[in-house]
């Protein structure tokens, strides 16, 4: 009986200390796609290896779920990828994304990754049309990071560049991530 109990408060040790470095490469990512719009390989193959050992620990038949969804979301976000609308990045985050959260929550998590997809739309929308045409670039380097990051984003905005879509996967991933182990 003692065995089993501390079986079990390890389990739960590993799936709060696995999500939480989940949360960590997610948000890694999601700020790298920001300031750099790359997503590092590395952060969806740690958060794929999450995944794969969560789903482990879920059991057999959880762990071939979640890699078949994991897989039939990463064909789906090739083919979009192939057609021009989503970057390369992107379609490996979300496939990895996928593995990490349970099988269940796959659905839901593509939900609430295209709602924040749609509210980093409009806030890319909303700042390119409050966006000024005739103001004057600053000459001088900002010499902190945020200012840096922000010059860039103002004038990626101006050309029209593409949107850091990995915070959105980052946003609704984290929401039900948090939503059913959080609170």
């Amino acid at each position: 009986m003692a065995n089993n109990v501390l079986t079990l408060v390890g389990q739960t040790a590993l799936v709060q200390t696995a999500l939480a470095l989940g949360g960590i490469l997610l948000v890694a990512a999601a700020l790298h796609d920001v300031a750099a719009r790359t997503i590092p390989n590395w952060v969806s193959l740690g958060l794929c290896a999450l995944g794969v050992m969560l789903r482990c620990l879920d059991g057999w038949p959880k762990l071939v779920a979640g890699l078949s969804l994991g897989l039939v979301v990463f064909a789906l976000a090739t083919f979009c990828w192939k057609r021009g609308w989503m970057g390369g990045g992107d379609v490996k985050l979300l496939g990895a994304a996928a593995i990490f959260v349970p099988p269940i929550l796959v659905p839901s998590m593509l939900i609430a990754v295209a709602l924040a997809g749609g509210v980093v739309g409009m806030i890319y929308l909303l700042g390119r049309s409050l966006l000024s045409r005739n103001a004057r670039p600053a000459t001088v380097r900002p010499r902190r990071l945020i200012a840096r990051v922000l010059r860039v984003e103002r004038r990626r905005l101006g050309r029209g560049g593409p949107l850091p879509y990995a915070s959105a996967i980052a946003a609704g991933t984290l929401f039900i991530i948090y939503r059913q182990f959080g609170g």
